[in-house]
């Protein structure tokens, strides 16, 4: 059986703002040894599957800066401290990137966006019956364009390469669990 890592120690070592990086020393359980590891602790995450009435999935595409591209994803991003759960963060992430609302927001799936190095979860939420409800809300380094996807053509627009972000594919998965029952 495998048995967890006691830390000995932990301390910080950077902090910029959206994410830390830490330093901890953890004692194997197997041969009672110290090891280094480093962890980045990022605040937990969201992503949004938003379906409108007519079938179709609620998009962006956004230019990501890590990979120098414009990506297609669902809209999501960090949960705020003022957030009361990952579903109002949805809730509030889709309404402020894309002007859309829905209804019977529910999270679907929660992933670990890699635990070998980060501390953080990212939760899929599925909202449906997504209208247009108003003007998008930007934070001031969003620069968003709202793209309607019929719900059918998602695996495929993954398998094309279309969609390359692996959170939201892993969103992507969740929704198709959803839809099979």
């Amino acid at each position: 059986m495998i048995k967890p890592w006691k830390r000995a120690s932990t301390q910080t070592l950077a902090d910029y703002r959206i994410f830390r990086v830490r330093s901890d020393v953890k004692v194997s359980p197997i041969s009672g040894r110290e090891h280094d590891f480093y962890v980045i602790d990022c605040v937990n995450w969201v992503n949004v599957i938003a379906r409108t009435p007519q079938d179709e999935l609620v998009m962006i595409e956004q230019y990501r800066h890590g990979s120098e591209t414009v990506e297609l994803e669902a809209p999501g991003g960090m949960i705020d401290p003022e957030d009361a759960s990952p579903v109002a963060a949805a809730v509030r992430e889709l309404r402020e990137e894309t002007g859309y609302e829905g209804k019977s927001a529910r999270i679907i799936g929660e992933v670990f966006p890699n635990p070998a190095i980060m501390s953080n979860v990212c939760y899929t939420v599925f909202i449906d019956d997504c209208r247009p409800a108003g003007p998008v809300d930007f934070d001031a380094t969003e620069d968003l364009l709202t793209r309607l996807v019929p719900a059918t053509e998602a695996g495929a627009l993954v398998r094309a390469g279309k969609i390359r972000h692996s959170l939201v594919t892993a969103a992507l998965f969740h929704y198709d669990l959803l839809r099979r029952g």
